[in-house]
């Protein structure tokens, strides 16, 4: 029996393991994976086309190598199709593997939106290394690509595609790109940097059915536009896997939910990274990884320890349009107060009594992060 069996082996998984590994150095630790269990830089892969990154040189150590580090069993391409929480087991196709402190490190899917047409199958998903890959060899010999979502992935992947001498067509039907991070004004100034920087930006317009030609795909907007490309590419969003939680009966909502111990319904089980909802929050980024991993370690190792989350501001790869945002929290009572300057503009959410609860910088603005960061309430304290 493992004392803790880690299902995971991104960045939520390997990183809590590092950090019990430094409190527990003789305890009992397995990973179980579905993919190949190589550690990568997830946020290369919105990036790394630009760079010239394949997906073997993004991965920066094998399974093998992982599991010496970690003096920990990892077990690549092992799917759980199973936790069962009585017996506290977790099975696989190719057996079972006992657990006293389970830990769900799955991560989310990416979704496409609902369209018609014969190549709907066909629109592609980047959401791990294989993905990637994939990606890559799709792109090869191609010159155009039509993406689907104007938000922080989308605009990412855009930017790197025409970086990488692609042409490039966003369809997203919100009005201005980055819609549930930035306010409008600094939306339209994301807009024009990278219409400037060559991509084509269909907003206010949604994708209704994908299908073949005889070269690539047509894309039919719900207003009637047919586009043409060589690929589609969808960057809508993600969903936290929930689905083996809530069949072991473990409480879920948008995702896995736990609670500031990062502990589900079942005590024995645990959940962290893009999967895990936590006081109502899933964030999917690095820093509440980061912060969620540290403190689950030393719950795991025996000292109960409660994450918190300090104010975390995510830095969108944009290079046509460098790019801050640490949203006020959903529901916030206040105002975006916009400061336009030459080559930037920062937008400063404010509360009612003028404490400053967000903010979004985008091109020479992005100078003052580290001065608005000290300023900001933490997300959770």
């Amino acid at each position: 029996m493992s004392d803790v069996l880690i299902l995971g082996s991104g960045l939520a998984g390997y990183t809590v393991a590092r950090e019990f590994r430094k409190l527990a150095p003789d305890a009992s630790l397995t990973l179980l994976s579905a993919d190949s269990a190589a550690f990568y830089s997830k946020p290369m892969l919105s990036n790394g086309l630009a760079a010239n990154k394949t997906a073997e040189s993004l991965a920066m150590k094998s399974a093998e190598q992982m599991a010496t580090e970690l003096k920990a069993a990892v077990r690549p391409g092992s799917r759980v199709e199973q936790i069962d929480p009585v017996r506290k087991v977790v099975k696989t196709a190719s057996g079972e593997y006992p657990y006293g402190k389970l830990v769900l490190a799955l991560g989310a899917d990416p979704f496409t939106p609902p369209m018609q047409g014969d190549a709907v199958t066909e629109v592609l998903t980047v959401n791990d290394l294989s993905d990637y890959g994939r990606f890559r060899a799709a792109l090869l010999g191609k010159r155009s690509v039509i993406l689907l979502g104007g938000g922080l992935i989308g605009c990412e992947f855009a930017n790197d595609l025409v970086t990488a001498g692609f042409e490039v067509t966003v369809i997203d039907p919100m009005q201005w790109p980055l819609s549930r991070l930035l306010p409008q004004a600094a939306g339209e100034f994301m807009m024009r940097q990278l219409e400037t920087a060559g991509i084509t930006l269909r907003l206010g317009e949604q994708a209704a059915a994908v299908n073949r030609t005889a070269v690539g795909y047509q894309v039919t907007l719900a207003g009637g536009d047919v586009l043409e490309a060589d690929l589609v590419l969808s960057a809508i969003g993600l969903r936290p896997r929930i689905a083996l939680a809530a069949a072991a009966g473990i409480k879920t909502a948008r995702g896995i939910v736990v609670d500031r111990h990062l502990q589900t319904s079942d005590p024995a089980i645990f959940a962290l990274g893009d999967c895990a909802e936590v006081e109502g929050l899933v964030l999917p980024f690095v820093l509440p990884i980061m912060n969620a991993a540290r403190a689950l370690a030393p719950t795991l190792a025996g000292t109960p320890t409660p994450v918190r989350y300090p104010a975390m501001p995510v830095v969108v790869k944009t290079p046509a349009c460098p790019t801050v945002v640490s949203p006020p929290a959903i529901g916030s009572a206040g105002e975006w107060r916009i400061e336009p300057e030459d080559g930037g503009i920062a937008a400063s959410f404010m509360s009612e009594d003028g404490a400053l609860l967000g903010f979004a910088l985008l091109g020479t603005a992005t100078a003052r992060k580290q001065a608005l960061t000290g300023a900001l309430p933490p997300v959770l304290a």
